[in-house]
């Protein structure tokens, strides 16, 4: 009789697992306890902005850090940033300004654009959601052992790195898309490269 594998990729006759067969199943573990993490961050991003301000989404938050960290935005380059089409984006701008926490200027270089930028407001907000966000990451992390925090950091970098261009860093993707607008109300300030 003719050795075949089952469909798990285990040997029939020995019952051990081929090594693709125990790649594959690591790789699954580290998918399900990295999608269980995200979840987490997720919450954790929820009560951060629960505890600052329960008028927002967190869609909304996203919006703002984006804003915060890559400074005066084009509104097409946020649609592509945060994933959503422009006239969702012009939505939830339209929101937010309404908040005193964007601020909406057409681009003097190029009229049919909008410029974007946070208001003090809008900084002050952001500031505190990272603040109480960066507070509980803390705190869950001392609760660990030393031994494991010491592995985490390595790990988590390695995840990035290893995510290569899928990894989201919303500060170059703007400034590859050259949506970055130094000064808004100075056509002649250049994007930088």
């Amino acid at each position: 009789m003719a050795q075949h594998q089952s469909d798990r990729g285990d040997d029939a006759r020995t019952g051990a697992r081929s090594p693709q067969h125990a790649l594959d199943h690591e790789a699954e573990e580290l998918s399900i306890a990295v999608m269980t993490a995200s979840r987490l961050f997720v919450a954790i991003s929820a009560r951060a902005l629960a505890r600052t301000d329960d008028s927002l989404t967190l869609p909304q938050l996203r919006a703002l850090v984006v804003l915060n960290t890559c400074g005066p935005v084009k509104l097409v380059v946020l649609a592509g940033t945060l994933g959503v089409n422009p006239s969702t984006a012009l939505r939830m701008v339209s929101r937010l300004e309404a908040l005193d926490l964007v601020d909406r200027r057409t681009n003097p270089a190029n009229r049919r654009e909008v410029v974007l930028s946070l208001t003090p407001a809008g900084h002050e907000l952001v500031g505190r959601v990272l603040t109480h966000r960066r507070a509980e990451i803390r705190t869950l992390v001392q609760r660990l052992p030393a031994e494991e925090r010491a592995v985490l950091v390595p790990a988590l970098h390695a995840l990035t790195a290893a995510a290569g261009e899928m990894a989201v860093d919303a500060h170059d993707n703007v400034r590859a898309d050259r949506g970055v607008v130094d000064d808004p109300l100075d056509p002649a300030a250049p994007p930088e490269a």
